[in-house]
């Protein structure tokens, strides 16, 4: 059972394992974060040029205020009134005074701002280039996997029991047409051996006749009858030629009377 739990437990650990390292998913994250930090840094140029405006917003009231206090100090001392004139001199200074540190502070600023500038172009570049980059590699990632696929069924892929049913088939149809063949050579010895058979016989009737006419030369065999006569005026037929005619009959039938009748 324990052993079972603790399968089951790997088995899911090495499906959430495979999608952290799936190549997709750690390029999205890639990009995901590339824009985070993209706007993050986007957050810290506007607060860097708002600081910016705020101090040369600054140096302009510190420039005004200064320029005003001279007018002041200037009008003072035409009217004869010198501690007044006096006083706005000194207030003027430590104006001035603030208005250097000010504008050491917003050239340092500026510089600042405009790296951040720059900083941000290159990083919008960078991210152009890494997400065509993505792209590039999400086409690979997805063509490494249709090929592994094709691999992989190529490899699943048999010819064998294709192979063994043809030639079952071939063996079957071999079998088959020479079986045919036996079977037609085999009618045909039949059917020369029947017309042999008849050959024979033929000799042997044709043997028999000629026999039976070398006996009568001989003597060894009572002549024919001599013929009679019909009672049919005008038709007279002997009985040697009736024999003769009978017997050549007999000789083209098989001469057993076992064969077709003449019409």
């Amino acid at each position: 059972m324990f052993g079972r739990i603790w399968r089951y437990i790997k088995a899911v650990l090495g499906f959430k394992l495979d999608q952290i390292e799936d190549p997709e998913i750690l390029l999205q994250q890639a990009q995901q974060e590339m824009r985070e930090a993209q706007a993050k840094n986007r957050e810290r140029a506007v607060q860097a040029i708002t600081q910016k405006n705020n101090l040369q917003n600054l140096v302009d009231q510190t420039e005004k205020t200064i320029a005003n206090l001279q007018a002041k100090a200037e009008l003072a001392l035409k009217n004869g009134d010198r501690d007044l004139a006096r006083q706005l001199l000194v207030e003027k200074g430590q104006y001035e005074t603030t208005l250097t540190s000010t504008k050491a502070s917003l050239e340092n600023v500026v510089e600042t701002t405009e790296a951040i500038k720059v900083a941000i172009r290159r990083e919008e570049e960078r991210i152009r280039a890494k997400t065509a980059q993505a792209l590039a590699m999400k086409a690979q990632w997805k063509q490494a996997q249709i090929e592994t696929s094709i691999n992989k069924a190529l490899d699943g892929m048999t010819t064998d029991g294709t192979d063994a049913a043809f030639e079952r088939a071939q063996s079957k149809i071999s079998n088959a047409r020479s079986e045919s063949a036996a079977r037609t050579e085999l009618a045909k010895g039949r059917l020369e051996n029947k017309i042999a058979a008849l050959d024979d016989l033929g000799a042997s009737t044709a043997a028999d006749a000629e026999l039976a006419k070398m006996e009568e030369k001989l003597g060894l065999r009572p002549a024919s009858t001599p013929a009679t006569t019909s009672t049919t005026p005008g038709h007279v037929t002997s009985t040697s030629e009736i024999d003769r005619q009978l017997q050549e009959l007999e000789a083209r039938v098989g001469g057993n009377g076992t064969g077709p009748s003449a019409s």
